[in-house]
């Protein structure tokens, strides 16, 4: 079995282009640097430099092993570092974006989680649109955004921020009890489009119904709009119109007790994605790093169900 050393050693090779300039940099020999990396060839069985005048170059299995060594020396300093952080209480600060849509659903279960595994950190949380919590992460002003994820992205922005989708929520209809399409299974846009609608327009709720609406030629009515997830559920259960909104805020109950319906839709319909983002190329503080933790745990959790 080959060792982290052997990887080591290949990949300055690998990063150099050169047995000896990698030798140098690892301060060894260089006969020693050359029989580690036969060695580590004779345990895989395969090709991985080619030798020549100028120096070396990797095979294209040489190429493949390298991506997995680089990930395999990552993750391992990542847990050299994890277990050294490991028994010291963490502090400090963490600053946190959120767009409107998911403040007071994902985010909150999130945050809630992360404060009890953390409760000596001092977390600021800031909600607005998108765009300006992406700026605020390039700028280095947050560490870390829960936002809704757009469904397509600027190749500036790609390459600015790293992104991590944390749930995928659907789209269903919200109807009031009682109302004639509950008793469909499915509805479709074309029965939809007869209601007069209720439209939430944080995020780009708005905005990709009025695609979905334009793509299948229908423009329904439209009784009212409003920021307030709460005020959709309110006007729907009482009969003012039907919204169509993603599962992720869903709940069958308006505040004053009114119960609300949901059905799925005929049609594919896109989905909401709900993700994480932090500036790419920027170390994260640990107080950021235990967060995307906390995040990842939690969508496995919920992907056990």
């Amino acid at each position: 079995m080959f060792s982290l050393r052997q990887l080591q050693y290949f990949v300055a090779v690998a990063e150099n282009g050169s047995l000896t300039r990698a030798a140098h940099q690892l301060s060894m020999s260089l006969s020693t640097l050359t029989e580690a990396v036969h060695a580590l060839e004779q345990d895989l069985g395969l090709k991985l430099v080619e030798r020549h005048p100028r120096g070396v170059q990797l095979t294209l299995k040489g190429q493949q092993f390298l991506r997995h060594a680089t990930k395999i020396l990552a993750d391992v300093a990542d847990a050299r570092r994890t277990v050294a952080e490991e028994g010291t209480a963490l502090s400090g600060t963490l600053q946190i974006g959120v767009t409107a849509l998911v403040a007071g659903y994902v985010f909150s279960d999130l945050l809630a989680r992360y404060r009890r595994a953390h409760p000596a950190v001092a977390v600021s949380a800031v909600e607005d649109g998108r765009d300006y919590l992406e700026h605020l992460l390039v700028n280095g002003e947050l560490d870390v955004a829960v936002v809704v994820q757009p469904r397509a992205r600027p190749a500036r922005e790609t390459q600015a921020l790293e992104t991590e989708v944390m749930e995928v929520s659907p789209y269903r209809l919200w109807l009031p009890l009682g109302h004639r399409l509950a008793e469909e299974a499915e509805v479709s846009l074309s029965a939809i489009a007869r209601e007069r609608q209720i439209v939430l327009t944080v995020d780009e709720i708005e905005a990709t119904a009025d695609a979905h609406w334009r793509a299948h030629g229908q423009r329904p009515p439209v009784a009212f709009r409003t920021r307030s997830v709460e005020a959709v559920r309110s006007l729907v259960a009482t009969g003012a119109g039907v919204a169509i909104l993603p599962d992720l805020v869903y709940r069958p109950w308006s505040l004053e007790g009114d119960r609300i319906e949901a059905r799925p839709i005929a049609e594919a319909l896109p989905t909401v994605e709900v993700g994480l983002a932090w500036r790419r190329g920027a170390p994260l503080p640990r107080t950021a790093r235990d967060f995307v933790a906390v995040a990842r745990a939690l969508r496995a959790a919920r992907a056990r169900g």
